[in-house]
């Protein structure tokens, strides 16, 4: 979208929203026509060519910090292009990346909304509470400041037989239960550190949040994060077989490691199937936490 493009879709549908606008500016990156190192037009120049308030950039240059397109964003002059793209993780339309590469730089950006929302379904929290680490350092370092954080996250129930992880040899004496018990320290250690991580921004910030946990009565085959109901990042469990360590013994599992899953993006407004997706992962969520998940202890 070129700037008279962009100045016509403002007139027939409003100022566009931070995220269109880190949209353009990552092209413009990408494509080249903002080279690495190069100075960024001044906040004041961007709010006038997209026809937003400075706010807006602001937040679309720290979502483009978040992803390490750009260095410098919290200073007074005017934000960098970083100087080595090469390393940058892809934003959304770019060929799917790693669980451990793509998520935290789109939770950070979710995190520059005023009201973040964010929905997983997984087979354990760990990626998530891995990426959380971004955005909470920026929080404490003054680059972000939402006002209210919402998290819901779906696990599979510790009352069910688990599909995955799961022994190779299934006729083993106790190895079912061992690997079971193990799923779940893993389960619970996670969400707890997801937990206090989030709720200590109450009394060192002031912000409003609210984490909640619900069990699952099946094995997700999939882990699906929905994000401020305008992004969805999606992947598939891929089983592979595994050698595990419980109990200083070493067992051979099938299971999958959701960190290197590749996970997919899909936008609203990217298109219609984009859109269509983002809308109904969505209501799937809601279905899910609304109607078959029960209560979760995470003890």
């Amino acid at each position: 979208m070129n700037v008279k493009d962009a100045a016509l879709d403002r007139g027939k549908k409003g100022a566009p929203s931070p995220r269109k606008v880190a949209d353009e500016l990552r092209r413009r990156i990408r494509s080249g026509a903002l080279r690495p190192g190069q100075r960024m037009p001044t906040q004041a120049k961007l709010a006038d060519e997209f026809g937003v308030e400075r706010g807006a950039v602001r937040q679309a240059l720290r979502i483009l910090q978040s992803e390490h397109l750009l260095t410098n964003v919290s200073k007074g002059a005017p934000a960098t292009v970083a100087p080595d793209l090469g390393k940058a993780p892809a934003g959304p339309g770019a060929p799917p990346q790693s669980t451990m590469v793509a998520l935290a730089p789109r939770i950070a950006a979710a995190f520059a909304a005023p009201h973040v929302e964010i929905d997983a379904l997984c087979l354990t929290s760990v990626s998530l509470t891995l990426a959380l680490g971004e955005p909470l350092r920026q929080i404490h370092a003054g680059q972000l400041k939402p006002a209210k954080v919402d998290v819901r996250v779906l696990l599979p129930s510790r009352d069910i037989p688990l599909a995955f992880p799961a022994p190779v040899d299934d006729s083993a004496d106790g190895a079912d239960e061992q690997l079971r018990r193990h799923w779940l320290a893993r389960r619970n250690a996670q969400g707890q550190v997801l937990q206090h991580n989030l709720l200590a921004l109450r009394a060192t910030h002031g912000i409003d949040v609210r984490v909640s946990f619900r069990a699952l009565p099946f094995t997700p085959p999939v882990k699906l994060y929905v994000l401020n109901n305008a992004e969805v990042l999606f992947s598939y469990y891929t089983l592979t077989r595994r050698e595990v360590e419980i109990d200083d013994q070493y067992l051979e599992t099938y299971d999958a490691d959701g960190t290197r899953s590749p996970l997919f993006a899909f936008e609203r407004g990217a298109g219609c199937q984009d859109t269509a997706f983002v809308e109904q992962s969505h209501l799937s969520f809601n279905a899910l936490w609304e109607t078959i998940s029960s209560d979760l202890s995470l003890t």
